[in-house]
C-alpha cells in the first residue's frame, strides 16, 4: 500500500524573517525525522501573517525565487522531502500571498498565489492570483497530483472543484484564521464532493485570530467492507504549537476515485452557465469587491 505522510507545521512565528527561516528549517528537519513525505507551513510564513498589525508589511515581502525560498529548496533536496513554504511574495506592484512547493529533489513544481483575497480587509492591497494550478509532485512514496488553495479560497466550492477537474488527488491549504466547526465542515465537504484529500495547516493559539485545528481529510467515505459511512477526518489538531502528521492511503484513495459517484462522474456542465457570469445582485453587492 502506498502511504503518503504529510506533516502540518502548526507553529508560532518568531517576529522576523530570519527567525521564521531558522525556525522553519528546524521544524522541517523534525518533520523528516517523523517520516514525513511533505511538510506544509501555515499561510504567509515568511512574515507570520502579520499584515493586520504591521504598517510596514509591504516592506517585508520577499521574492519567490530569492534567498528565503531557495533555503527551503536546498533543504528539500537535502532531506529528500517535499516542502510547501508560504510567503508574502514581492512583486513589481503589490505583493502576493503565495505558496511555493518544492519536491524531494528541491525542484519547484508549483507556485500558487491566493486567488480569493480577503478584499473586505487589508488583503485588498495584495495582487490576486489569476489561476489554480496542479502539478505532479515526486515524493518518497511516489508521484501524487497536487493542487493548492490558500485560506479564504476554501470558502468557494469552485476552487476545489477546478483543482479536481485538473486531476488533483491532494489539495494543500495554508491557513490563518479561526478553524471552527463551520470552516472544518467546509473542508470536509470540499474533500467529500471532489474525492480529493485536503490537508490544511493553520497557526496555533498565540497568533491573533488563529486557534490551531490543522486538519487532513482523505474523502474516502465508503468502503465495501463497511456497512455505513466512514469518518474521512484523519487528523484534527488541537490548539497547541506542534508538528501534526497524518498518513494518506493513496491506493485506497485512487480505488475510491475510480468507482464512487462524486467528483466528475455524473456532472452536467451544460447546466452551470450561470456560474461563469460576472453579474452580482443584492444582497451580495460590496463596494470593496474587485471583479
Amino acid at each position: 500500500m502506498a502511504h503518503l505522510r504529510i506533516a502540518l507545521l502548526q507553529i508560532l512565528p518568531t517576529g522576523s524573517l530570519q527567525g521564521n527561516l531558522e525556525k522553519g528549517i528546524e521544524h522541517c528537519r523534525r518533520a523528516r525525522e517523523m517520516g514525513a513525505d511533505i511538510a506544509l507551513f501555515p499561510e504567509m510564513w515568511s512574515c507570520g501573517y502579520d499584515i493586520h498589525f504591521n504598517k510596514k508589511w509591504k516592506e517585508e515581502a520577499v521574492p519567490a525565487d530569492g534567498e528565503f525560498a531557495a533555503a527551503f529548496a536546498t533543504l528539500a533536496q537535502e532531506l529528500r522531502m517535499a516542502i510547501g513554504v508560504t510567503m508574502l511574495e514581492m512583486l513589481p506592484d503589490k505583493p502576493a500571498n503565495t505558496l511555493v512547493l518544492f519536491d524531494r529533489y528541491g525542484r519547484e513544481c508549483l507556485r500558487y498565489r491566493k486567488v480569493h483575497t480577503c478584499d473586505f480587509d487589508v488583503e485588498r492591497e495584495l495582487t490576486r492570483g489569476d489561476a489554480f494550478y496542479t502539478a505532479e509532485l515526486e515524493t518518497a512514496s511516489g508521484s501524487v497530483k497536487v493542487g493548492a488553495m490558500i485560506c479564504y479560497d476554501r470558502e468557494f466550492p469552485e476552487s476545489a472543484r477546478i483543482l479536481m477537474l485538473q486531476g488533483a488527488e491532494l489539495i494543500l491549504v495554508p491557513n490563518a484564521c479561526p478553524m471552527e466547526i463551520n470552516r472544518l465542515s467546509q473542508l470536509r465537504a470540499r474533500a467529500y464532493e471532489n474525492m480529493t484529500a485536503i490537508a490544511t495547516c493553520n497557526y496555533p493559539d498565540g497568533v491573533p485570530d488563529c486557534n490551531g485545528g490543522s486538519s487532513v481529510f482523505d474523502s474516502v467515505a465508503y468502503l465495501p467492507e463497511l456497512e455505513g459511512s466512514r469518518d474521512t477526518c484523519l487528523l484534527q489538531a488541537g490548539c497547541d504549537e506542534g508538528i501534526y502528521t497524518a498518513d494518506i492511503d493513496l491506493d485506497m484513495l485512487r480505488n475510491y476515485r475510480g468507482s464512487e459517484v462524486h467528483g466528475n462522474a455524473y456532472r452536467r456542465p451544460g447546466m452551470y452557465g450561470v456560474l461563469t457570469s460576472g453579474q452580482v445582485r443584492e444582497p451580495f453587492i460590496r463596494s470593496d469587491a474587485r471583479r
